[in-house]
């Protein structure tokens, strides 16, 4: 790793990062050019520089990977987990420095950006300990002198591609039980967080991690990098894939998983439900929509989209949420840390955000805040510092809208939400239900009837009663359904299944042929018959 100075604009930010791709255990640089990663808080911020891998570069990792695979899988479980166990005390020793890099890197608040590398931490803390507990089963055998038990095996090489917004949290969700169950990793960090990434690698090789265990490419997106590193399940790189992303990308990974009879682990959008019924705690309730709608500017695939209300408490919600919205602080993280939500991650996400804005129109829907893109001549009293060298967008709020809209069915990574207004608890479920989208949800109120029926009927993965949609812990299982993805789990116990394979062993002592269901004596030649026609 090397460091040069910033330029003298962003100095104060910190230094630059000039980084690699590592692959075998050792820091190489890319068969083509270098790309930058610049700060989403001001973009005059370098902070770091790393290879756009080519071809080449991808080839050489799935090598790496696979030689690594057979030294790696034969490591008892327990040292595995012992080495993860390492990594997360180095993230606990280093966390405010990652914080730091997040915070430039993408634009997270320091609040969230520490939260992130907390839930790394917790997640190498979890798997940690589930080196000790990779249990299979024994199961008592039809035939005597017969054994029977399964085991968990890895599956071989994991190719991981994740998305830019917890460019540290969502990929360790991944690589930490992947390489704990045995398996090797080629991984194509975000480019708009490559350094992160880096550092994350060189913790695990600072904890004891074995050349080739873990491997990465760094690059563009579709048009470099990415392609080459997709194309790599076709072309057999990969025993595993798993990705977090858009529904259209994940559609393509899982067509290319399907044609290779590899079973992908996929997180995709969601277009996430917030239910406020009448008997609800009203604070309480802003306070989660304000969470869930605006938390890391909208850019979370569990942010609240569609904000249900009940029409008997609609105006006093409507004009409590406002009021929020309006005191809300918003701007430059790094100058100011205690505002609610810096800047969009990149220009790509920007463009997108503001194009949303003629959908609304299109669609009949009323614009009650928001419309615009901060800068020096509009700002006002909510802004905080230098916000001229970001894409830090206004937060917008939406009245009118129904399940009929383009606005309610489309997933829209920004701060912005939906007010929608229902008459009663039947048509709140139906709208909460209402996309083909199927990941968070959450509903305000105290009636148990209510808070039951909605448990069991939102076809979201994950349901909140009075708290946010956002929020994930270590231990549970993270995920979603129809157009979130295909119903893998990460985090928890329940990833497990995703990165191992179950394996039947058959041990037969009785020194000759034994054939089940054919030989087996179920005690009908020793059965007596009793006379039951005399009772």
């Amino acid at each position: 790793m090397y460091l040069k100075p910033n330029s003298p604009a962003a100095a104060d930010a910190g230094k630059s990062v000039i980084g690699f791709n590592i692959i075998n255990g050792r820091e190489v640089e890319g068969d083509l050019s270098m790309i930058e990663s610049r700060s989403a808080v001001d973009r005059r911020d370098l902070v770091g520089v790393f290879p756009d891998s080519g071809e080449k570069d991808v080839a050489r990792a799935a090598k790496a990977a696979a030689e690594a695979f057979r030294g790696w899988s034969a490591t008892p479980a327990p040292v595995r987990g012992a080495v993860i166990q390492r990594a997360g005390h180095i993230l606990q020793q280093q966390k405010e420095r990652f914080a730091r890099i997040i915070t430039r890197e993408i634009g997270k608040t320091p609040r969230e950006a520490l939260g992130e590398v907390q839930e790394a931490i917790d997640t190498c803390s979890f798997f940690a300990s589930e080196g000790r507990r990779l249990y299979g089963q024994t199961v008592p055998s039809e035939l005597p002198h017969k054994s029977l038990a399964t085991y968990r095996r890895p599956v071989g090489v994991c190719g991981i591609l994740a998305a830019n917004n917890f460019p540290l949290a969502v990929p360790s969700w991944k690589i930490i039980p992947a390489i704990l169950c045995g398996n090797t990793v080629v991984w194509k960090p975000s480019d708009d967080a490559p350094t992160i990434a880096y550092l994350f690698v060189r913790a695990l090789m600072d904890a004891g991690l074995p050349p080739g265990v873990v491997n990465t490419v760094n690059g563009r997106g579709r048009a470099g990098c990415g392609k080459h590193f997709l194309a790599g399940i076709d072309k057999g790189y990969y025993q595993k894939f798993s990705f977090t992303g858009s529904t259209a990308v994940g559609r393509m990974i899982g067509e290319a998983c399907g044609r290779n009879l590899i079973i992908p682990s996929l997180e995709l959008g969601g277009k996430n439900p917030m239910v406020v019924m009448p008997d609800a705690d009203l604070d309480l309730a802003v306070q989660g929509a304000l969470w869930s709608a605006f938390g890391t500017a909208g850019q979370r695939c569990t942010s609240l989209a569609n904000l249900i209300v009940h029409e008997a408490c609609a105006a006093e919600f409507k004009g409590k949420f406002l009021e929020a919205v309006a005191a809300m602080a918003i701007g430059n993280p790094m100058s100011h840390p205690d505002v609610a939500y810096g800047p969009m991650i990149n220009v790509r996400f920007a463009e997108a955000f503001r194009a949303h804005w003629e959908m609304g129109r299109k669609d009949g829907a009323t614009l009650l805040s928001g419309g615009g893109q901060w800068s020096e001549p509009n700002r006002d009293g909510r802004v905080h510092g230098v916000v001229e060298h970001g894409m830090y967008m206004q937060p917008c709020v939406w009245e009118g809208v129904t399940p009929a809209m383009d606005l309610f069915q489309t997933e829209i990574f920004g701060p912005t939400v939906n007010l929608c207004t229902v008459k009663h608890f039947d048509e709140a479920l139906a709208w909460a239900n209402g996309t083909p989208y199927g990941l968070s949800s959450s509903i305000y109120t105290e009636n148990r009837h209510w808070i039951a029926r909605f448990t069991r009927e939102i076809k979201a993965g994950m349901t909140s009663i009075n708290n946010s949609t956002t929020g994930a812990e270590a231990h549970m299982p993270f995920g979603g359904n129809g157009w979130t993805g295909n119903g893998s789990r990460e985090s928890g116990m329940w990833v497990l299944d995703w990165y191992t394979r179950w394996q039947a062993v058959n041990d037969d002592a009785s020194g000759h042929l034994q054939l089940a269901q054919i030989e087996t004596d179920y005690g009908h030649a020793r059965a007596k018959k009793t006379d039951w026609a005399s009772l």
